[in-house]
């Protein structure tokens, strides 16, 4: 497995600046997002000269690019804010391959119409499944139209909450571009030593030959996220329960502040280590 780190977690701008602070904090790969070239994170349109400048960088760096984030909430009440979303999710699908990458990671929404990550108790109801089943369906079109992977993260506070649930939209959508992004951090938040690692080795089960990518950010014993490895998860499990189901892809940290990036580097290398 490789170690990577969102992009964003650095103060500086610039793509090469950028990649040069993730490959001197210790990092091969980094999942990019466009606020690091001075564009909004999901910007109306994107240059030739942005694309370039972002897979020259990631050369000169040496840094692979495995993803590039187009998070926006795809169950928001307010349809004209879906359109918009959808429509900007395909500039960034449709420069992604110039970029140097094949994924771009999505957030599957909440029904909170303020926040894309907070919990909605409409989430589980039926009709906000059927709206991101219409969303999903829409941005596949994209997304095969480019031979782009979309991934799908479970987390706790949006309509996809639990791995058996992306594993549920991926067959509804019968298509191999939908894949999933597995964060042990997403699955719980307060639960015993065995819970968490059950509850990890079952996503991990669930999930296997979906996954395009490994996210590693930690909770406290209170349920608050911390860097990884200032926190309970046992994160030497998590990258075994990977390589079991033969997951050999990007651990992508994030969640933590730039002056902690090398440390968690460094402890990220010991967790993926054979």
């Amino acid at each position: 497995m490789q170690i990577g780190i969102f992009a964003k977690t650095f103060s500086v701008h610039g793509a090469l600046p950028v990649l040069q602070a993730v490959r001197a904090a210790g990092y091969e790969a980094a999942q990019f997002n466009m606020a690091c070239i001075g564009l909004s994170a999901m910007p109306d349109e994107i240059s030739g000269s942005d694309t370039g400048s972002i897979a020259r960088a990631a050369a000169a760096a040496g840094v692979s690019i495995s993803a590039v984030s187009a998070t926006y909430n795809m169950i928001h009440p307010d349809l004209a804010l879906r359109r918009s979303g959808l429509r900007r999710l395909g500039v960034i699908v449709a420069a992604a391959r110039a970029m140097g990458t094949g994924l771009v990671t999505l957030c599957t929404g909440t029904l909170d119409s303020e926040d894309q990550w907070r919990h909605h108790p409409a989430n589980a109801s039926p009709e906000a499944w059927r709206d991101l089943q219409v969303e999903m369906e829409q941005a596949l079109v994209v997304a095969e139209r480019h031979g782009i992977d979309l991934g799908i993260e479970p987390e706790l506070a949006n309509v996809v909450s639990s791995a058996q649930l992306a594993l549920r939209l991926i067959g509804e959508m019968k298509s191999e571009r939908l894949r999933t992004v597995l964060d042990p951090a997403n699955l719980f938040e307060v639960a015993s030593d065995r819970e968490r690692r059950e509850v990890v080795a079952r996503a991990v089960d669930v999930a296997a030959g979906h996954i395009a990518m490994a996210h590693a950010k930690d909770r406290d014993a209170k349920g608050g996220f911390v860097a990884a490895g200032k926190g309970v998860i046992d994160f030497r499990h998590f990258a075994g329960c990977l390589r079991q189901v033969g997951f050999d892809g990007p651990m992508v940290t994030h969640g933590l502040n730039e002056s902690e990036a090398t440390d968690v580097a460094a402890f990220l290398k010991t967790v993926v280590a054979p």
